[in-house]
């Protein structure tokens, strides 16, 4: 009895402590909303949302101010970010009055094959080392949008990164704990300690850290362009150091590398249109799930509820067996994107939900015909870019090039080996995919651009976003520093067995702030209840008030970012 009533009391604390007493707003809101007239940046890291601003007080655009602070994270945030892995972006562009959706992720390499991890006996593509590298596309996707945005150099918009990475710059408190996790992990790899161990240990709190390396790099690209990186030196330099390690990823691969611009995806989720980028991201998902969510009614009392918390996951459920079936590239899997998001299938999907019971066996609908950084940008001329960008298990595969200051992603791991997948690897093809940039409009207007990182979790915090401003009536901070929910279990392995049904209610893990008569009432429904630790994602948001006429910017406390306005 006594464990429970500590468990109680816990709870009732932090539901009760969340921040110091604010006179307005939500009580767990870390600060107000930062907003501004003529340009907003929201990034992961102050420096990067600084480097932003000043793009954009020079003239840049929405777009370059995007580049410039991703080449920054891809110095200050590297367990997170970095040239050696992919990008993907949703653009508004005010003179058109449209979006633009791009997919820079690279394919697998056309020398490897599936017959090669059958002929090892491997179940699954391993996490690290150089089986799972695929092309980086991130360089790509910076000059793709440079060319149809841009409106400064990109010498002057790489410059800010070259001069923090040869002067140095101060490590942040959580990029710390994660580039010493890091080093745990990769210290005996080729190339890793004379990168990111100075004197042998991974930066501390507060240490000033340089990367001369990766300074080289970006001024190749800002004098030679990017065939420096696909065509040039760093590709000879990154396909002899893979072919070294025993890889398959070649000079040739890079080479015949391209982003590829793609036509976003939406539904209307009462009365607002919320998009995403198709396959082969999980952007869907969210959507799939907004889609069996509008068909119950949600107030501002009804955040944190029990009621809210079971329709959220068994909302997950549904929309993550499809997930696991059907998202793949669709250059090599047909993904019935029209019908996984009409409202008559989510009609059909919602009528399988048990109101007040979760559910232990989930299939896929059908058969039909046919860590991460986030940030966003907005400028003076209504442009608006909602960009991510990453390595994948945060800084990556382990593999490092020599000379060039940045790891390769790991992204193929997320292939499956059954042939029978949608998402089964062959050479050339790009993996299923986790990071996903995500928009909002209304009535033909920009309303909402943001992003949740954090690997599986981002549909599931997209459509918690979605659900504090549109159902709970949040503003944008408080919608960020709400507490959250995930959950884990169910058929939400991309990898997996193509059975499209899995069996379990999986466990729904919460953050401190909800209150313990709320998980009571969902483990009397049949909910297994837990907590995880750093695994509720990081989020930006610029929104735009048309009646004003003014930016809001926000950035959470989970991550170590600013919000700068001007």
């Amino acid at each position: 009895m006594k464990t429970y009533l500590s468990v109680a009391c816990f709870f009732l604390f932090v539901a009760t402590s969340l921040a110091q007493d604010r006179i307005t707003g939500r009580p767990w809101a870390t600060r107000s909303e930062v907003i501004a007239q003529h340009g907003m940046a929201c990034t992961s890291h102050p420096l990067a949302s600084q480097v932003a601003i000043d793009i954009l007080k020079k003239g840049g655009s929405a777009i370059d101010a995007a580049i410039a602070a991703n080449a920054c994270l891809g110095l200050m945030e590297p367990t997170g970010s970095g040239i050696g892995g992919d990008l993907f972006a949703i653009v508004w562009d005010a003179q058109s009055k449209k979006l633009y959706g791009l997919n820079a992720s690279g394919p697998s390499p056309k020398s490897l094959s599936l017959a090669y991890f059958q002929e090892k006996g491997l179940k699954s593509i391993p996490s690290y080392g150089p089986l799972p590298v695929t092309v980086p596309g991130c360089v790509d996707g910076w000059f793709s949008l440079h060319q149809r945005f841009g409106r400064l150099p990109m010498r002057e918009l790489l410059q800010p990164a070259i001069g923090y990475a040869e002067t140095g710059f101060p490590v942040t408190e959580l990029i710390a704990y994660y580039l010493q996790a890091s080093a745990r992990r990769f210290a005996e790899q080729p190339h890793f300690k004379e990168t990111w161990m100075p004197g042998g240990k991974a930066p501390e709190k507060g240490d000033v850290f340089r990367n001369p390396m990766l300074a080289q790099t970006y001024r190749l690209l800002a004098d030679k362009g990017r065939d420096a990186f696909y065509k040039g030196s760093i590709a000879q330099t990154i396909g002899a150091f893979m072919q070294e390690q025993g890889g398959f990823l070649s000079a040739e691969d890079l080479a015949a590398f391209h982003s590829e611009w793609v036509e976003p995806v939406q539904v209307n989720y009462r009365g607002y249109e919320v998009w995403e980028l198709p396959p082969n991201g999980q952007g869907m998902a969210a959507l799939q799930m907004l889609n069996i969510l509008e068909g119950y009614s949600f107030g501002p009392q009804d955040f944190g509820t029990a009621r809210h918390i079971h329709l959220f996951t068994e909302a997950k459920k549904l929309a993550f067996e499809d997930r696991a079936k059907y998202y793949a590239d669709p250059a090599f899997a047909q993904t019935p994107v029209a019908a996984l998001l009409s409202k008559e299938y989510a009609a059909s999907r919602r009528a399988l939900l048990q109101p007040e019971r979760a559910a232990s066996t989930v299939s896929a609908g059908g058969p039909f015909s046919n860590n991460t950084i986030y940030l966003t940008v907005a400028d003076e001329a209504g442009n608006m870019i909602s960009l991510i960008q990453s390595n994948y298990r945060g800084m990556g595969s382990g593999m490092v090039p020599p000379g060039l200051g940045f790891m390769l992603q790991d992204r193929g791991e997320l292939f499956s080996l059954d042939p029978q997948h949608a998402n089964v690897f062959a050479p050339g093809k790009r993996p299923f995919h986790t990071i996903i940039p995500a928009f909002i409009t209304k009535d033909g207007e920009p309303f909402l651009s943001f992003g949740v990182m954090g690997g599986d979790y981002q549909p599931l915090g997209h459509v918690q976003i979605v659900m504090d401003i549109i159902d709970f009536q949040m503003n944008i901070q408080e919608a960020g520093d709400a507490p959250r929910l995930d959950h884990q279990g169910g058929n939400s392995d991309p990898t997996g067995a193509a059975t499209g049904q899995s069996k379990g209610r999986g466990e729904i893990l919460l953050e401190s702030g909800f209150d313990y008569a709320v998980i009571r009432q969902l483990m009397q429904m049949g909910h297994s209840v837990g907590y995880g630790l750093g695994g509720y994602g990081g989020y930006q948001a610029i929104r735009w008030d048309p009646l004003k006429k003014v930016y809001y910017g926000a950035s959470e406390s989970r991550k170590d970012g600013a919000a700068i306005g001007y």
